[in-house]
């Protein structure tokens, strides 16, 4: 026996209503009211070049993912990869107080990085995670001073 035909009705979803554009009202009216530079999250408010102020708009790039406890937590932090993620998870491991710390990329076309931190009682893991980036700032400045100097010294040797 053949399989039944649905008829054009039944087997094509019904068309979703479309929805109206809702005006803004701190929104600019013109593209001269307000001139925005992608790259960097800058905007220029303002027609006068002069008079322009700039505001620094920041998006949120760390989440913590549900499931969290004090003392356990996973976070998620966007636009990151390998780079960020086994730098850090090695610093914090260093942390005496952390019991586990450990990073995952969940999918390789998804510009994600999750990265888990369990500490002993006595800290929490948004106090490790704020630790393991301080210190990672920390050294990142240190061995930047140190190439500056190695730099400037072997550009003051004369050449034979």
């Amino acid at each position: 026996m053949p399989p039944k035909k649905k008829s054009a009705a039944a087997a094509a979803p019904a068309p979703a209503p479309i929805e109206e554009d809702v005006p803004m009202g701190d929104a600019p009216t013109t593209t001269e009211d307000a001139d925005v530079n992608e790259d960097e999250g800058e905007e220029s408010v303002g027609n006068d070049d002069d008079d322009a102020v700039s505001v620094f708009e920041e998006e949120q790039r760390i989440r913590i993912l549900p499931g969290s406890s004090d003392t356990a937590a996973s976070f998620e932090f966007m636009k990151e990869d390998h780079t960020l993620g086994n730098s850090l998870r090695y610093i914090i491991m260093k942390n005496p107080d952390v019991e586990f710390c450990g990073y995952s990329i969940p999918h390789p076309s998804e510009a994600l990085m999750n990265i888990r931190i369990q500490t002993y009682e006595g800290t929490t893991a948004v106090e490790a995670l704020e630790k393991g980036l301080t210190d990672l700032m920390d050294l990142c400045d240190a061995v930047a001073d140190k190439f500056c100097k190695a730099r400037e010294e072997y550009t003051a040797t004369p050449k034979a």
